[in-house]
């Protein structure tokens, strides 16, 4: 939560600066970019979370080698990955953009955003690899400390290089992005030196290193991992890049608008993200013991929890939205109205997000993970997209906005339909006790643990 919450923060502290410094057509440009690399970074996400699986397990066994192989073998990957997605965004930045119909006054401005971001995407990448590895390691606090050093390196560094303080040249747009990709540069070199230092046990020393070339076997587990994984972001990436697809002919002041309200969304959506993780992993663990009664606790005390919390954010989001949107808007101008009218109508539906997240949570811990990624893409293209398509005669920008709740809500309802009577309690992971026919006791006995194995 810690980390999602820093993301945000300097994700929306640059937004401001740019907002208040350059105008909504700068934010306008970003917010194109922005989902860009946010597309970039779905792609290779799953083989993160794949890479995190394979080393907990190997840090289970106390097989430090096998968690360095496992490591080398995704820092390599990671780093072709991100040398072939720069070199290819620089190529295709411009006709990325214009695939997203980006509006000629915000087209300029988004091409140099991001093709000066786009340098940052190496180090980025092995940076989320190291993070995650050092989570799967038990370290949940080194990654912190560093990820704030980064989020305070980019938040100084923007005013200084977008307006050019002191002896720095005013770079404009340019000036922010390339305070990520200087902020991003210097927290990885602080880590590297600090796991060097420490002697991490992810280090890769001496006859260690030659792990980098990628291990066949450990590839072919990553893959196997990973893409599922992957595919939910990349379909997520996918179905807001469309979205943007239709707000994009609604003119600047509405991308600005939708802009600054996502940056609120954000953070309506940490906890639902948050509790899912938790009760996937709680979940999960009371699956391998055969504890299906407790399965069962999991999901419900989770919904129970994301009601709350979700809730409560959502009622200090819309009680104070005009101020909040106002960091990012300039006051009395059409995107901040756009936006307000614009939050009230999708905020409240984030709740729905995260009872279908705790559900969808609770199955995967037990291996099913293609119907929940099928009710995902439901909801997101036909349903969502389907309805801003079909009702934008009627509704004008209105039927964009209202397909989210609309989504939401079919979303939720597919997924609880799935978790009463689907498949999912048949199936299990290896090592994992399938639930016994309905009617048997809701307890294996024996309580044999379970393990995800490759």
């Amino acid at each position: 939560m810690g980390s999602s919450v820093l993301q945000s923060l300097n994700a929306s502290i640059n937004a401001v600066w740019i907002g208040r410094f350059l105008g909504p057509t700068a934010l306008a440009a970003t917010t194109n970019a922005s989902l860009v690399m946010f597309l970039l970074f779905a792609a290779v996400f799953g083989f993160g979370m794949a890479a995190t699986i394979l080393i907990g397990q190997a840090f289970g066994r106390r097989d430090i080698d096998g968690a360095r192989r496992v490591f080398g073998t995704a820092l390599g990957l990671f780093l072709i990955f991100g040398l072939v997605i720069t070199a290819a965004g620089w190529l295709a930045a411009d006709r990325l953009l214009d695939l997203l119909r980006t509006p000629a006054d915000a087209h300029g401005l988004a091409d140099l955003y991001l093709r000066v971001i786009l340098l940052s995407v190496p180090a980025s990448f092995v940076t989320v690899l190291i993070t995650m590895a050092l989570r799967g390691a038990g370290d949940a606090m080194t990654p912190l400390i560093f990820m704030g050093l980064t989020v305070v390196l980019d938040v100084v560094l923007n005013p200084v290089l977008i307006l050019g303080l002191g002896p720095v040249p005013a770079l404009g747009i340019a000036g922010s992005a390339l305070a990520t990709v200087i902020a991003n540069l210097v927290g990885l070199a602080a880590l590297v030196v600090t796991i060097r230092a420490r002697d991490l046990p992810i280090r890769l020393t001496g006859a260690a290193w030659r792990y980098l070339r990628p291990d066949p076997a450990i590839l072919k587990l990553l893959l196997a991992k990973g893409v599922p994984m992957g595919l939910q972001m990349l379909v997520v990436s996918v179905s807001v890049l469309m979205m943007v697809f239709l707000i994009n002919a609604q003119g600047v002041a509405t991308i600005a608008a939708f802009g600054a309200a996502n940056q609120l969304w954000t953070y309506i959506q940490m906890p639902a993200m948050a509790v899912g993780a938790a009760v996937s992993a709680v979940a999960a663990q009371n699956l391998g013991a055969g504890q299906w009664a407790r399965v069962e606790q999991t999901m419900r005390a989770g919904i129970a929890i994301n009601i709350v919390m979700t809730g409560l954010v959502v009622l200090c989001v819309v009680l104070a939205e005009r101020p909040l949107l106002g960091l990012f808007l300039a006051y009395g101008g059409a995107a901040l109205d756009i936006a307000t009218h614009v939050n009230r109508i999708v905020a409240w539906s984030w709740i729905l997000f995260g009872i279908t997240a705790v559900m969808s949570a609770t199955v995967r811990a037990n291996g099913a993970v293609m119907v929940p990624l099928l009710i995902l893409t439901v909801a997101l293209m036909p349903v969502r997209f389907g309805f801003a398509l079909a009702f934008g005669p009627a509704l004008g920008a209105d039927a964009i906005w209202w397909s989210f709740p609309v989504g939401s809500a079919v979303s939720v309802v597919l997924t609880a339909l799935y978790y009463r009577f689907g498949g999912w309690r048949s199936g299990g992971m290896a090592g994992a006790p399938a639930r016994p026919p309905v009617g048997a006791a809701s307890k294996i006995p024996g309580n044999i643990p379970g393990k995800i194995t490759g």
